[in-house]
């Protein structure tokens, strides 16, 4: 009887002591921004950034006020005539490693968000860069893994490996067109196994996002999710874009969080969004049993609803980060 009760207590205080961990497990909470406009801002227009009427770095603003991530998109060759930045190749590999240093330095962690194009790529257009246009499929998708590990090797040579890295920007209708157009999923799904081979090749630990333009869209998430891990494509991550224009209300966006949370295995983060700031915080760092949630604000310095005034100046939008950082206890 003894040795009974004795077994009891041993398998209560072991239950008490799972419970218990469960209970203290808090996943990476995360308050991102998108910041990639900065080098541009600072030397084309000479932009400077206040806080109080004192002049700081902006990354170190945002830093004391929450952010503990950074943001940086990369396309192919941007200084190309067709590219996003004409001559000047803001966003390509150099500048990124540049901005990369910078983050590091502010003890940051590190997003890429790989375009794979000369241009912006989004669910209206997915251009395949200038260099890549003659390739045949073999070849587009050895071009995808060496472009990919050459960017991360640079990165990581320098001392600033990224943490995050998401393959291809918001690719729910697919990415480098027309190969891998969505209707042709069986390439896409190649596509993106070859920038993840890129991404692995240099080192195996940095998690990798699937980043779609579905935030208040449950059925077009799932069915890009689905089809894609019926592929075995490969994530740790899905990023979702939320703005409601396009994406509908914030009650979509948190009945579609919500059901993918419940759904899949993998992390969710809401990675672009500008408007309802509180709210969409609220639902993204609210995700329950996952190992990292959060969000990314797009562009914050200068687009949309700015927490800078057209002077640099910080704006009362900022205070909101500060409230976001106590209720989250964010570090």
């Amino acid at each position: 009887m003894k040795q009974i009760t004795g077994l009891l207590i041993i398998m209560l205080l072991s239950l008490h002591s799972t419970a218990q961990k469960q209970h203290d497990y808090q996943p990476e909470k995360i308050i991102g921004a998108d910041i990639s406009f900065l080098p541009q801002l600072e030397q084309e227009w000479h932009k400077k950034f206040y806080e109080n009427g004192i002049e700081k770095d902006a990354i170190s603003i945002l830093k004391e006020h929450g952010f503990n991530y950074i943001r940086l998109r990369i396309f192919n060759n941007p200084a190309a005539d067709s590219g996003y930045s004409p001559k000047k190749g803001f966003c390509d590999l150099q500048h990124t490693l540049q901005m990369a240093k910078r983050v590091k330095a502010a003890n940051m962690k590190l997003l890429i968000d790989f375009h794979y194009s000369d241009y912006w790529a989004d669910p209206q257009k997915q251009f395949k860069p200038l260099a890549w246009k003659d390739l045949n499929f073999i070849e587009l998708k050895k071009a995808v893994t060496d472009f990919t590990q050459k960017t991360i090797q640079a990165l990581k040579d320098q001392g600033t490996l990224p943490d995050m890295v998401q393959i291809g920007n918001e690719i729910n209708h697919g990415m480098i067109w027309p190969d891998g157009k969505f209707e042709h999923i069986d390439s896409l799904a190649d596509l993106f196994k070859a920038g993840v081979a890129g991404v692995k090749a240099v080192d195996n630990n940095i998690k990798i996002m699937l980043h779609i333009a579905c935030g208040g869209q449950n059925i077009e998430s799932r069915d890009v999710i689905d089809k894609l891990l019926e592929r075995n494509v490969q994530f740790d991550i899905i990023g979702e874009s939320y703005y409601p224009q396009w994406h509908g209300t914030i009650d979509d966006l948190n009945k579609n969080i919500t059901d993918l949370s419940e759904r899949y295995k993998q992390d969710i983060i809401v990675v672009e969004y500008s408007e309802h700031k509180k709210e969409v915080n609220d639902i993204a760092l609210s995700v329950a049993n996952k190992k990292i949630v959060g969000s990314f604000i797009w562009e914050p310095l200068n687009t949309w609803e700015a927490i800078f005034d057209k002077n640099g100046n910080a704006t009362d939008l900022l205070k909101i980060y500060d409230s976001i950082k106590a209720k989250y206890a964010v570090h």
